[in-house]
């Protein structure tokens, strides 16, 4: 039996027999000398008791051994591959206790594994994004290089393409550095410099980086907000999270369109909201917008590369902080910027 090829288990029942033997021969012995006789019906008992236990013995270590291999079988599933095999372990017991422990490992090996793999879809669906997104400017990049080689004596045409060339090498630029961005609040690689700001001076700063835009576009910023309300914030981040929603804002804003940033200090929460009465947000992208690379096929921008406002999202999780957006085709778009403020908890 397989149970033998245990040497405690062997061990025992070698044990068990000779004290068993022991205790039978000494019996009929006592009997012998005190009567003359050994005692028949004393040894029939000793020796069905003496079965009896080896019986019991025998059940039960082979029990034991059957959960061990099941164990074993599963365990060899979990290391080929089934991330759900699973030890039996709903009994009470040292090896059901044991088995547990196994199971919560194995558990905890499988939310690694999975994360691992959540980790290299993404790393892989990344690397596919940034390289078809960086495919359409290098190649009007190329294309236009032809047409400056093909129209180097027109003057006009030589300033146009450069002038193309050098949006495009901006769309670069910005989609990399956002990539940068984003990649560094991932890892934890930046570290935030914290202070109390104004939010009125953040926001009439910002406003103030736009209106070239805003007035060539024929839009108009509008600010709203209490002057005394300030933030525990990283103020560069900050300005960048809401500029990333300011700059979408103006981006699906027909032309004498409204943008509205708005703050408020709430009890125990810091609202910023930047609103629009644009195109809006078409229901079947309300849950996507902020994936990173998404891009709607219902959007009329074909300049932007999908990382503003997830970028946005990255830099109020950083705060501790949270985003929303409400929208519906053709009734604009309000996205509300919570963070809580930690100084009145």
């Amino acid at each position: 039996m397989t149970i033998f090829t245990n040497k405690d288990i062997k061990r025992l029942f070698l044990i068990l027999s000779c004290v068993l033997a022991s205790f039978i021969i000494l019996s009929q012995l006592y009997f012998w000398f005190a009567e003359g006789t050994p005692n028949r019906i004393l040894l029939l008992l000793s020796l069905l008791l003496s079965a009896g236990i080896l019986i019991c013995c025998l059940l039960y270590f082979r029990r034991q051994q059957q959960l061990i291999e099941n164990a074993i079988t599963q365990i060899n599933r979990f290391a080929s591959g089934d991330g759900d095999a699973r030890i039996d372990s709903g009994s009470e017991g040292s090896l059901f206790k044991l088995f547990h422990e196994v199971n919560t490992l194995a558990t905890t090996l499988a939310a690694h594994a999975a994360r691992e793999q959540s980790t290299k879809d993404f790393l892989r669906n990344t690397i596919s994004d940034i390289s078809h997104q960086l495919k359409t400017p290098l190649a009007a990049l190329d294309i236009y290089n032809s047409l400056l080689q093909e129209e180097s004596g027109d003057k006009e045409a030589v300033m146009e393409f450069a002038l193309k060339s050098e949006k495009e090498l901006e769309r670069i630029e910005t989609l990399v550095r956002n990539l940068l961005k984003i990649t560094r609040l991932d890892a934890g690689a930046i570290v935030m410099d914290w202070q109390m700001q104004s939010i009125s001076e953040m926001m009439n700063a910002l406003k103030a980086s736009f209106e070239t835009r805003a007035r060539q576009e024929h839009k108009e910023l509008l600010l709203s907000g209490p002057s005394d309300a300030a933030l525990f914030c990283d103020r560069d981040w900050l300005m960048e999270a809401v500029s990333n929603l300011v700059k979408n804002a103006l981006d699906h804003t027909d032309e004498t369109g409204h943008i509205w940033i708005e703050w408020s200090s709430l009890p125990t929460i810091t609202q910023i909201i930047v609103k629009d009465n644009g195109r809006g947000i078409h229901p079947q992208d309300i849950h996507h917008i902020f994936k990173r690379f998404y891009r709607s096929k219902f959007s009329k921008d074909t300049q932007g590369a999908g990382l503003g406002l997830p970028l946005s999202k990255a830099i109020a999780e950083a705060h501790g902080g949270s985003i929303a957006v409400d929208s519906a085709p053709g009734s604009g778009s309000t996205f509300v910027l919570n963070f809580l403020n930690l100084t009145k908890l």
